[in-house]
């Protein structure tokens, strides 16, 4: 079944694309796997999913040895400053999506220096400004990209947002449109060591809207593997 719901998101995202005028290459999907057993990752591989979500590290860890080296797996739940180090053995870590302070990118940023490398990061926008939600106010957004940009292991690459859980995927239209006005006012201050190329919002409720709306990276998760056992 993962295959099937796999190349239906597919369709969507290619059909969500034609709509805003995009072409299909500017939009990442990412195929959220957190709580799912192996078997359900490698349908997915199978179907051409090659981008992987975990909100997990020890999830990361359990997975990334048993799967094919070619999966590029994005760190997209809260993160914890004791396990950064944990994500540095990896190479095949392609971004970390949740920064939502100072303190943590300084942290990726030691570990990135003893790792030499780079660490790729989006910046963790609260854009509806929910209580529940991790992410930093828009209206502090450019502080913190300034004030992260002097660190020399990390490269903030655009923003993230997790939108609210509505009935009406239009309801989070205006939340995309203030995401993305967002970007493109961070972009036009031409901060060294700040890009926003990519904007990262949009799940299985509402990836069409994103897209629509400018999102370069969808996470779309129950969609493709089914509801999210919470036992685990």
């Amino acid at each position: 079944m993962v295959k099937e719901n796999y190349e239906e998101i597919e369709k969507r995202v290619c059909a969500a694309c034609e709509r805003a005028g995009r072409d299909r290459s500017e939009v990442t999907l990412i195929a959220v796997s957190k709580t799912k057993p192996l078997e359900a990752l490698k349908e997915a591989y199978e179907a051409g999913a090659r981008e992987f979500g975990e909100n997990k590290v020890q999830e990361l860890m359990d997975k990334i040895p048993e799967l094919p080296e070619d999966i590029k797996w994005h760190m997209i739940g809260h993160l914890q400053r004791n396990k950064v180090k944990y994500l540095a053995r990896y190479k095949n870590i392609e971004m970390i999506h949740s920064v939502d302070s100072y303190r943590l990118a300084e942290e990726i940023n030691i570990h990135g220096k003893k790792s030499g490398r780079v660490f790729p990061i989006l910046i963790e926008v609260n854009a509806a400004g929910e209580e529940s939600k991790f992410g930093v106010a828009p209206e502090e957004t450019l502080q913190l990209c300034e004030e992260i940009s002097k660190l020399d292991a990390v490269s903030i690459k655009g923003l993230m947002t997790i939108a609210p859980f509505v009935a009406d995927p239009q309801q989070n239209r205006p939340v995309f449109k203030r995401m993305k006005q967002l970007s493109v006012d961070i972009a036009a201050q031409n901060i060294d060591n700040v890009s926003m190329d990519i904007l990262s919002m949009g799940m299985s409720n509402d990836f069409e809207v994103a897209i629509e709306e400018g999102a370069t990276h969808v996470r779309v998760g129950t969609s493709i593997f089914g509801e999210r056992n919470y036992n685990i």
